[in-house]
């Protein structure tokens, strides 16, 4: 370990529990990663999201940032593997998303998804390592690359994976020593669709309607859903044409601006 290295990782475990800690993360990594952009969060079930760190270098609106963290980041795929027990370590944004995520109206929204409302839209490759804290209860730090300046690189991302436990373990201890009502607070371990869900669908659906729904909001084609739900595509058709008759719409971008009326409402 070289002696640059020894110093970046002393001044990390030194800001653990202050308000430096995320760019402390940021500085440990930069002499071996290129990154335009960087975030914490820590994703609860059924919870807002906690902003842990913002290092997105002021590109992202305060507007934005905010509607992400009172409900957007339902339909981040991070969030969903946090809350469904994912494994941890470091995670590809791609590796996760659903098959449709990228066409789908979080993913190109500037008024939710913040990497998007950065200068570079979905041109950004992110990277986070996936940080457990107790079940349905993880933390997530994400590095962002604008991709004119290319992939991460083999040698960036073994290095990111070789440091994650590092950066895990520091993570945890600044968010029990900073977040420590994360750690005490209940979760309701029975409940399946969150209540962000159930108020966005009205009262006029089916429970498995409202979980098709859901499942459209964050980013899943017709097979994709079949598959996680065990039924047939024409199942999930016939649930989506009874979709979008009971709540008077014709297509998922309605639906998705019905997800955007529901964030403004809670503003």
């Amino acid at each position: 370990m070289q002696i640059a290295e020894t110093e970046s990782l002393s001044r990390l475990i030194s800001s653990i529990g202050t308000d430096r800690f995320g760019y402390s993360v940021d500085e440990a990594l930069k002499p071996e990663v290129q990154f335009d952009m960087s975030c914490g969060f820590i994703f609860r079930f059924n919870c807002n999201a906690i902003l842990v760190h913002n290092g997105y270098n002021k590109s992202v609106p305060e507007e934005t940032l905010s509607a992400y963290i009172r409900g957007g980041y339902l339909l981040d795929p991070f969030y969903v593997a946090c809350v469904n027990g994912h494994p941890a370590g470091l995670w590809r944004m791609s590796e996760l998303a659903p098959d449709s995520f990228f066409s789908s109206g979080f993913a190109i929204s500037k008024d939710l998804h913040p990497c998007v409302s950065s200068a570079e839209g979905t041109n950004v490759e992110e990277v986070g390592i996936i940080i457990p804290l107790r079940p349905q209860v993880a933390a997530v730090y994400s590095v962002m690359r604008h991709r004119r300046n290319g992939l991460f690189s083999e040698s960036e991302l073994e290095y990111l994976s070789r440091m994650s436990p590092i950066i895990a373990a520091a993570f945890k201890q600044h968010c029990k020593i900073t977040y420590s009502h994360v750690h005490s607070e209940a979760v309701d371990t029975g409940a399946v669709l969150e209540d962000a869900f159930m108020d966005i669908l009205q009262g006029q659906l089916t429970d498995s309607q409202r979980y098709v729904a859901k499942l459209i909001l964050q980013g899943h084609s017709s097979s994709s859903i079949a598959a996680n739900l065990e039924i047939s595509e024409g199942t999930v058709k016939v649930h989506k044409h009874n979709i979008y008759q009971r709540l008077e719409i014709s297509s998922n971008a309605e639906l998705f601006r019905l997800f955007i009326n529901y964030l403004a409402k809670t503003s």
